[in-house]
């Protein structure tokens, strides 16, 4: 099934807030109902289709066929821009001037490669889609792509498929728009699995989680993304490109690292060999309580520098604990800041054997650092809820609220720094702008030389939603490059930190990586605007 199309995932899934909440929403911040409703879907009007009948054709015989070819206004309006607050804000209030003209469904590598050369011959712009879970503006070329001309979602979704095992090596090749909890199916059912668990994991794709360096909830035991990635095939407009033979090669850099991140940029993913773990025997979750997020942090570094490391290692720091973002079903608990502190969620998965060593030896750790064990009921309640934050964000704008999220990543010593700036740097814009926020902030993702900061951010709307957050974004980016952050660890760049992108890459590394854009993609037709500026 698609996604909902103003909003996230499964509309059956969609959540109300409680009462309680919406009065807390009220006095805390203001928060008051919209003045309209959002639009439905069938009161959107989209133009006809811009395609030449020329292109059309083209793009027919590309995919074998009409069918493969939708025109029809859903179809195109499900596949506009991706699923950051200010796209589902834009969307519901009927703006869809960045519609696409039409939605492609190849089915192999060959057709992949046709389409973009139908593309290139018929000066079409081409934009890979797959789950569609892009908060970052992955999947919204600049406007004046659409202006120069007309614009091609590629959905994935046909390209599904396990391709190849190999239970010695530990391995498995799959098709990039396979859904993320079908892949673990297919891969369950030899014994093995990912153990790659995003936000996103119910709805993203495996293209989507190289294309972007996605990073999942385990990523402590089990790495990130491109961790994972032994090899990849990418379809360009000037040929096929294939990097990775072995797990690791001398023979000269790495050309898996150049296309993961690249975003659709240069080229359209079309298969990617992953390692494999075995799937576990043992899953544990538990809490753990720490007086100053300050000290939370002490003890995530230990772990994650000396061990044991547990599989999911994660802090919310004073606001998130007591809001009880950490456990969606606990939204709005009461208390203090001084009496939350601040919440750890430690997972285990392996062996019984493994698992009940890691504890032990995690949990000295934690209490030396001055941690207090809250039992599994927290951890197990974190895991139950893990996937239902999206969908609390779609019930906060239909309250009025306006929330959304941003994430950087630094060396240990320099995040206190970092999470200080971005949080004063929110704060400040948002209460100058007349609506005070609520800035919360977790660790979710640990090395031994870093971790990254997961901000949310609740306010009252203003006026013109989109408009009223675009300083205190600009704001939160300043302050995450001033601090010595990363623009993005794990949403990508897309067209929205693209500004910022390109002042941490620099002048050179953005000049390198337009080199390889005009050597790839010559007519410039791949996802234009999107993690480099326009020419």
């Amino acid at each position: 099934m698609d996604m909902l199309w103003s909003g996230w995932g499964d509309p059956a899934k969609a959540t109300p807030l409680p009462e309680t909440v919406i009065g807390l929403l009220r006095d805390l911040l203001g928060v008051t109902p919209r003045a309209t409703a959002p639009v439905e879907l069938t009161d959107l009007r989209v133009p006809e289709t811009p395609l030449t009948a020329a292109a059309r054709q083209a793009l027919h015989e590309a995919v074998g066929g009409a069918e493969h070819v939708r025109t029809d206004a859903e179809s195109r309006i499900r596949r506009t821009r991706g699923k950051s607050t200010p796209d589902l804000l834009r969307i519901r209030a009927g703006d869809v001037g960045d519609v696409p003209a039409a939605v492609v469904l190849p089915a192999s590598h060959e057709e992949v490669l046709a389409v973009l050369h139908a593309c290139s011959a018929h000066d079409l712009a081409l934009v890979p889609f797959g789950g569609g879970t892009s908060v970052v503006g992955g999947l919204a070329p600049d406007q004046p792509a659409f202006r120069r001309r007309p614009v091609v979602a590629l959905d994935l979704r046909r390209m599904n498929g396990l391709l190849a095992l190999d239970p010695v090596s530990r391995t498995a090749t799959l098709q990039p728009g396979l859904r993320a909890p079908d892949a673990e199916a297919l891969l369950a059912a030899h014994g093995f699995t990912l153990g790659h668990f995003p936000q996103s994991y119910e709805w993203a794709t495996l293209g989507g989680f190289a294309a972007a360096r996605s990073s999942g909830q385990a990523s402590a035991g089990y790495g990130r993304f491109d961790d994972m990635v032994l090899g990849l095939t990418l379809a360009t407009p000037e040929g096929t490109l294939e990097a990775g033979r072995a797990p690791r090669s001398a023979a000269g850099p790495d050309l898996r690292q150049l296309v993961l991140g690249s975003e659709g940029v240069f080229g359209v993913i079309t298969s990617v060999t992953v390692r494999l773990r075995p799937l576990p025997a043992v899953r544990v979750y538990e809490g753990w309580r720490f007086t100053s997020f300050e000290e939370g942090a002490t003890a995530l570094r230990r772990l994650a520098q000396d061990g044991p490391r547990p599989t999911v290692l994660r802090l919310s720091d004073e606001t998130e604990t007591l809001i009880g973002l950490a456990q969606p079903d606990a939204i709005g608990a009461s208390g203090t800041l001084e009496s939350a502190g601040c919440q750890a969620i430690t997972g285990y998965e392996g062996t019984a054997e493994d698992v009940a060593h890691r504890r032990q030896r995690a949990a000295a750790v934690l209490r030396a650092c001055g941690g207090t064990y809250l039992g599994e009921e927290p951890g197990e309640r974190w895991a139950h809820g893990r996937y239902a934050a999206p969908y609390l964000r779609d019930a906060l704008l239909d309250a009025g609220a306006f929330a959304e999220t941003l994430e950087t990543a630094a060396f240990w010593s320099r995040v206190p720094e970092l999470y200080a700036a971005v949080r004063r740097a929110l704060t400040t814009t948002l209460t100058e702008a007349g609506t005070p926020p609520l800035v919360m902030c977790h660790i979710s993702h640990v090395y031994e030389n870093g971790a990254s900061l997961y901000f949310t951010v609740v306010s009252a709307q203003g006026e013109d939603p989109v408009a009223h957050w675009a300083p205190a974004k600009r704001a939160a980016s300043e302050a995450i490059l001033g601090a010595g952050g990363t623009i993005s660890h794990h949403h990508g760049v897309g067209t929205d930190h693209r500004d910022g992108y390109v002042r941490e890459a620099g002048p050179l590394g953005v000049e390198a990586l337009r080199a390889v854009k005009r050597r790839l993609d010559p007519a410039g037709v791949l996802n234009p605007g999107v993690l480099l500026p326009l020419d």
